[in-house]
């Protein structure tokens, strides 16, 4: 597939926008996400469907996850992706699939992708709801796996500490394995570009398991269809006469890849703490922003050393083009006060970084 040729960072000002949503009030993170200026650094974090807060607990403790995703009202903090396969949600496990794809023929169970968004009417009146619930205070990002990490799930049956199955998929059934890959491409790109039209302001793609892929298969199996993702999302909503949104892609333990994936037609690079951030700096350049990452496990210390431990962060990254998050998503036994820290940290030592 064609590489993407990177567009201006700067988004346009002319393309229409989604109607009836609160004018935002806060566009720090879309200026850094553009590239642009910023007064201080913006901080969100990622998480595994809200696990970490105690009052998403107490109410999955009552609901079906996926009872709780068709109802927009209970989802606004959820995400769901269903992509033609039976899918259930293991308590402490995660999305499992009691029907993995183990042979070729197995793709033929899969749904034309072109009805997967038509399903998935109530993740964008979630969208829309928690768009409106926001009021403006903080964009909304939407989110997606990307087909990598969508077609592990589906061939190992959840998650793998080797995704040997999916491996062996990429080795004995290369032909089959880029079909698959195709077929999840052609879902994510009206699904993402439906996210928008639903009040999404930026969009996160995640590929969970890059660092399963050497550079060989990560560059054949998944950089492709990375680059098709974002290529095509655009297009999509140019089409659908949206304004550009700022597109994220967090590949993690994809260190191996960090040139490419920054020339993948992505504004933001997100980083896993196994980088060093003065080193992804100099290898990606200035034309992207970058965005991470403190050790997820770095809130389990005191809020005094988590203080010390953003400070050195935003040292090592600098004050612009920068967006701070964590390295990964929070873990569900996560203190809310030391999640709080870190904002708090973040917002306080940017303003001093940028004053010397």
């Amino acid at each position: 597939m064609d590489t993407l040729v990177r567009e201006t960072c700067s988004p346009p000002t002319s393309s229409p926008k989604p109607q009836g949503f609160p004018e935002l009030k806060n566009d720090t993170f879309l200026r850094a996400a553009w590239g642009e200026e910023t007064d201080y650094t913006p901080v969100w974090c990622m998480r595994q469907a809200g696990r970490y807060l105690p009052e998403f607990r107490e109410t999955r403790a009552a609901q079906d996850f996926f009872s709780t995703c068709r109802s927009p009202e209970a989802c606004c903090e959820l995400t769901l992706q269903a992509l033609g396969m039976e899918v259930t949600m293991v308590p402490g496990k995660g999305p499992s699939f009691p029907e993995p794809l183990r042979e070729e023929r197995d793709l033929e169970r899969l749904r034309d992708p072109a009805t997967v968004a038509s399903e998935l009417g109530y993740v964008f009146q979630a969208i829309t709801l928690t768009r409106q619930q926001l009021a403006g205070r903080v964009p909304l990002i939407g989110f997606a796996g990307a087909p990598w990490t969508l077609m592990t799930y589906m061939v190992e049956g959840g998650g793998s500490s080797t995704m040997s199955q999916a491996k062996r998929w990429l080795y004995q059934r290369p032909q089959a394995s880029h079909q698959l890959l195709r077929i999840l491409t052609d879902a994510l790109v009206p699904y993402l570009v439906g996210q928008v039209a639903a009040g999404a302001q930026a969009l996160q793609l995640f590929e969970s398991h890059a660092g399963h892929l050497g550079p060989q298969l990560f560059s054949k199996f998944a950089l492709p269809y990375i680059r098709d993702v974002s290529k095509r999302v655009k297009a999509g909503l140019q089409e659908a006469g949206l304004a550009p949104v700022p597109m994220i892609i967090f590949a993690k333990d994809g260190h191996f890849a960090l040139e490419e994936l920054a020339q993948a037609g992505y504004e933001v690079v997100g980083l896993d703490w196994t980088v060093a951030p003065e080193k992804a700096r100099e290898r990606v350049g200035k034309t992207v922003t970058l965005q991470g990452n403190l050790d997820p496990c770095a809130l389990y210390a005191s809020e005094e050393e988590i203080g010390k431990l953003v400070q050195q962060m935003l040292n090592d990254f600098g004050p612009q083009r920068y967006i701070a998050n964590l390295g990964h998503g929070l873990y569900p036994d996560m203190d809310p006060e030391h999640v709080g820290a870190f904002v708090d940290a973040v917002h306080k030592h940017s303003r001093l970084l940028r004053q010397n």
